[in-house]
């Protein structure tokens, strides 16, 4: 679960103020706004990259509007995936569970999952280097979700895929969310993103966040169009 109550951040001469808003345990957010209006702000401040001016950060029940980044069981995933060049992609699901000392076992049994719910089996032994968007994400999805975080955070994850690499990681995410049931915001401008994954949706405007009806399938094409002018 995620709750905020009556958040402000500052990003330079940026701010935004007194925000509120929840995300149900296990429920997919997803936040839309145009370019500029804070959405990766907030997600940063979430995630402990910005500082909090004031107001509350809850993450499953536990405040963590100080804590430090690592101590506040979110999985970040960026725009860019942001690989390890030197690391095999088992080494790079496995990295977290090596922070936290997992043992050898629980970490292979862990990595195996993912690579199974992710389609990474046959990229395990290899180098970030060469490798497609779309698999690039999905290891950066991986290692975001490898120690069982309570949230997950993705900022414009699908941004720079090709369609048909788009509609791959609808179902991967798809996916993700049957099988690990982890709390998630998602940061995108496509209205063809909220139709596919969202079960709640959020759109930031003018420094307000307000909660809006999910939109049914018909009306992404038209509401995509004035997202991609924004």
């Amino acid at each position: 679960m995620i709750q905020v109550e009556n958040l402000t951040l500052k990003a330079g001469a940026f701010r935004l103020e007194n925000l509120s808003f929840e995300i149900p345990r296990g429920e997919y957010a997803v936040l839309m706004g145009r370019t500029g209006c804070g959405k990766t702000t907030l997600l940063e401040g979430l995630c402990g990259l910005k500082s909090v001016v004031s107001g509350k950060i809850i993450i499953g029940g536990e405040e963590v509007t100080n804590a430090k980044p690592g101590m506040r069981d979110i999985g970040f995933v960026p725009q860019e995936a942001a690989l390890f060049p030197n690391l095999k992609v088992h080494e790079q699901l496995s990295f977290a569970l090596e922070i936290r000392k997992w043992s050898k076992e629980q970490t292979k049994c862990r990595v195996d999952e993912l690579a199974e719910v992710l389609g990474l089996k046959q990229l395990l032994d290899r180098y970030p280097t060469g490798l497609s968007g779309g698999e690039r994400q999905r290891i950066s999805l991986g290692r975001a979700l490898a120690f069982h975080p309570d949230v997950l955070c993705l900022d414009e994850p699908l941004s720079a895929l090709d369609e048909q690499t788009r509609l791959e990681m609808y179902s991967v995410l798809q996916t993700v969310k049957q099988h690990f049931h982890t709390t998630t915001l998602h940061i995108t401008h496509s209205m063809e993103e909220a139709v596919q994954l969202a079960d709640v949706l959020y759109r930031l405007e003018s420094g307000s966040l307000k909660r809006q009806e999910h939109p049914a399938p018909a009306e992404a094409t038209g509401d995509q169009a004035k997202e991609s002018q924004a």
